[in-house]
C-alpha cells in the first residue's frame, strides 16, 4: 500500500482526466481500502462509505485547495483523504501519530475547515465565500452536509443568512435518511423521507427556494455520470445553491448496508476475546430503564445518539417517554427544561463533548430556574481515536461554574446507579458524568440509594499522603496506592463522587490530618476538580498543604489509543505513585524493590 504504484491518486487534479467509468474502478479500490483500514483501525465506516462518488465527483468537478471543501459532518471525509494526497498515509488513519479520523486544517490544504462536531459547513463555507468574494478571489466554498447534519439548529442559521448575502456558496445534502440511527422529525419528510412518495422533491424544491437557494436535484449519488452533469450546473450557478444527492449509508459493504447504524463506527481489531464487564453507557442504560419503571415522571432526551448514549432499551420499553430530537442539542436541553417546568423528571443524554454546543441552555433555560433536569454526561474524559474533537475534558471546569448545579462522577457501576438515582430525586438540577469503555470491574448488583449531597468517601486508609481522585480516576488511583505500598509509602485513597457541591468540611479534616494531597482528574486541569480542592483549601486558609493537581494540561490532546494518551498526561498509576513520592520527599524510582519510609521522608 506504500508503494508508488498501489497510489492511483495523490491529487485531485489526477481525476480530471478520468472518464465515468475509470472513476468507478477508483471509487471501488477506494471502498476496499475505507473497509479494510476500518477493520484494523477501527473509524467511522458507514458514512464515508456512503460518499465515496460523490467526492469524485466533487473533486473532478471543482479545484481543491483553490475551491474549499466543508466536510460536514467530517467522518464522511475519508475517500477524501485518500484523493487528497494522503493515500500512502491512510493505513495509520487514527493512530498516535497518524491521519486524523476527520478533517483538520493543519493535515493537509485540502482541509478547508476543522470539522469534527457537526452542522458547522453552512456557516463555516459561507464565511469561507463571504471572504472570497471580499479579496476578490473566485474561488468557491462547498459545504458536504451529510448524516443528518440538517437537523441542526446551527445549519438553518446559515442557510437563513446564506439565502440573503451575495455568495457562491454550494451547499451539498449528502441525504442518506440516517445520521447515526434513521433520521427523525419534519425535515427527513421533506427531504424524502418514509411515507412522503414523490412529493419530496417538489418539497425539498420549494423549502431551498424559498430561502433564496438554486436547487438542483435530486441525483442519485451513486451514478457517476449523473453526479458529474449535477455538479458542472452547480459550478456554473451565479449564487447560492443546494445540490440534494440521494446516497446510501454503507453503500458497497452489504454488512453495512444491511445495518448502517450498528456499522457507522467499528472498533478496530482486538485479539483478547476474554470475558469483560460491561460498558459505563450500558450500565447507564439499564439504571434508567430501572429508575422509569420506579418513576412515571421518568422520560429520556437524546440528540440523535440512542445508541450511542445506551437508551435503546428505554426507547423500547418506554416509546412514550423517549425524546430523539435529531442533532440539536441546544434544542435537546431547552426541551427538557420545557419538560421538568411541566412536572416530568427529564434525562438529557449527550457526549461530554456535545453538551459544550448546549453550555448556555444549560445555564440559562435549566440552572437559572433551578429544573429538575439530569444531565446523563457520557464519554467523559480522553476517549481515544476520535481525537481532540470528541476528548470530554471540559466539562468539569464548564458545569462546576453554574449555580445550582450538582455534579457528580462515579467510580463504578453501582455508583452510577446511586448518582442516577441521587439526580433523580433532587430538587434541581444535575449532572452524571463517565468515561467511554467499560466497567473497572464486574458490578455488585444491589438496589440503588440515594447519597448524601455532596459527601465524598475514604477508599482506603493511609497516613502519609492523601490522593483525592474522582470519577474513572478512583481505580487508578487505588493501583498507585499499592505501589506505594511496595515503597512503604500509605496513601489514603478518596472519592470524591461530587465535584459540586465539594465536601468542604471533610476534605479540611482530611488535610489538616494529611497535609500532601495529590487530585486526580480526567479532565482539564484549568477550573477543574484540582482547582476546586485548592479553592477550598485557600479558603480554609491551609496554607500548610502541599498539593499537586494532576489532570489534563492546557492543550488540546490529539488522538491516538486512550491509555497511551492518559500515560502522556500523566494519569497513569505510576505517574500519580510518583506525584506522592515527590511529596513525601522520597526520590522516584523503579517500583520493583520495596525501600521503607525513612521518618525525615515524612516530616
Amino acid at each position: 500500500m506504500k508503494s508508488p504504484h498501489d497510489i492511483p491518486v495523490s491529487h485531485p487534479r489526477d481525476l480530471k482526466a478520468m472518464g465515468p467509468e475509470a472513476l468507478e474502478d477508483l471509487a471501488g479500490r477506494i471502498r476496499q481500502v475505507i473497509i479494510r483500514t476500518a477493520r484494523k483501525n477501527g473509524g467511522h465506516l458507514s458514512g464515508s462509505l456512503g460518499a465515496v462518488e460523490l467526492t469524485l465527483a466533487l473533486h473532478r468537478t471543482f479545484d481543491s485547495p483553490t475551491d474549499r471543501f466543508v466536510w460536514d459532518v467530517g467522518h464522511q471525509a475519508y475517500a477524501h483523504k485518500l484523493v487528497t494526497g494522503r493515500w500512502d498515509r491512510f493505513d495509520g488513519i487514527r493512530q498516535a501519530g497518524g491521519l486524523s479520523g476527520f478533517p483538520r486544517q493543519g493535515e493537509s490544504p485540502h482541509d478547508a475547515f476543522s470539522t469534527g462536531h457537526s452542522s458547522t459547513s453552512v456557516s463555516a463555507g459561507l464565511g469561507l465565500a463571504v471572504g472570497h468574494a471580499l479579496m476578490n478571489h473566485s474561488a468557491r466554498a462547498i459545504a458536504v452536509v451529510g448524516d443528518g447534519a440538517l437537523t441542526a439548529g446551527m445549519a438553518w442559521e446559515g442557510l437563513n443568512q446564506a439565502g440573503w448575502v451575495p455568495n457562491n456558496l454550494v451547499v451539498v445534502v449528502n441525504d442518506n435518511g440516517m445520521s447515526i440511527s434513521g433520521n427523525v422529525g419534519g425535515l427527513s419528510r421533506i427531504l424524502g423521507g418514509p411515507g412522503n412518495g414523490n412529493g419530496a422533491a417538489k418539497k425539498a424544491k420549494n423549502l431551498f427556494e424559498s430561502l433564496g437557494f438554486t436547487y438542483l436535484g435530486p441525483v442519485d449519488g451513486h451514478n457517476i455520470p449523473d453526479l458529474l452533469d449535477v455538479m458542472g450546473r452547480a459550478r456554473a450557478c451565479d449564487g447560492p445553491v443546494v445540490v440534494h444527492v440521494k446516497t446510501v449509508k454503507g453503500r458497497g459493504f452489504a454488512e453495512a448496508e444491511a445495518d448502517p447504524e450498528a456499522f457507522h463506527g467499528i472498533a478496530g481489531k482486538n485479539g483478547n476475546s476474554a470475558p469483560k464487564p460491561p460498558s459505563w453507557t450500558e450500565a447507564f442504560g439499564n439504571a434508567l430503564v430501572a429508575a422509569a419503571e420506579r418513576d412515571p415522571r421518568v422520560v429520556a432526551v437524546t440528540a440523535a445518539m440512542p445508541s450511542g448514549t445506551g437508551l435503546k432499551k428505554f426507547a423500547k420499553r418506554f416509546p412514550d417517554r423517549f425524546f430523539d430530537v435529531g442533532i440539536a442539542e441546544q434544542h435537546a436541553v431547552t426541551f427538557a427544561a420545557g419538560l421538568a417546568s411541566a412536572g416530568m423528571r427529564p434525562v438529557v443524554a449527550l457526549y461530554s463533548s456535545f453538551l459544550q454546543r448546549a453550555f448556555d441552555q444549560v445555564v440559562h433555560d435549566v440552572c437559572l430556574d433551578n429544573l429538575p433536569v439530569v444531565f446523563a454526561v457520557d464519554r467523559a474524559g480522553l476517549v481515544g481515536e476520535d481525537g481532540p474533537t470528541h476528548h470530554g475534558v471540559l466539562d468539569l471546569s464548564l458545569l462546576r461554574s453554574v449555580p445550582n448545579l450538582a455534579v457528580m462522577a462515579p467510580s463504578d457501576g453501582n455508583e452510577l446507579a446511586d448518582m442516577l438515582t441521587t439526580a433523580l430525586s433532587a430538587d434541581g438540577p444535575s449532572a452524571v458524568r463517565w468515561p467511554r469503555g467499560r466497567l473497572p470491574e464486574w458490578p455488585v448488583q444491589r438496589e440503588p440509594r440515594v447519597l448524601p449531597r455532596g459527601r465524598l468517601r475514604v477508599t482506603a486508609p493511609g497516613e502519609h499522603a492523601l490522593i483525592l481522585a474522582v470519577g474513572s480516576m478512583v481505580t487508578v488511583a487505588r493501583e498507585a496506592r499499592e505501589m506505594l505500598l511496595e515503597k512503604g509509602v500509605e496513601a489514603a485513597v478518596v472519592d470524591a463522587r461530587f465535584v459540586k457541591p465539594l465536601d468542604a468540611e471533610a476534605l479540611v479534616r482530611l488535610c489538616v490530618r494529611t497535609p500532601r494531597v495529590v487530585t486526580v482528574e480526567e479532565n482539564a486541569l484549568a477550573g477543574g476538580f484540582g482547582s476546586a480542592v485548592a479553592e477550598c483549601l485557600a479558603d480554609a486558609g491551609l496554607s500548610q498543604v502541599r498539593l499537586t493537581r494532576l489532570g489534563i494540561e492546557d492543550r488540546f490532546v490529539e488522538h491516538g489509543e486512550a491509555k497511551g494518551l492518559r500515560q502522556g498526561q500523566g494519569l497513569s498509576p505510576e505517574a500519580i505513585a510518583g506525584a506522592v513520592l515527590s511529596l513525601v520527599r522520597i526520590r522516584p524510582g523503579a517500583f520493583a524493590r520495596p525501600e521503607p519510609l525513612l521518618a525525615a521522608g515524612i516530616a
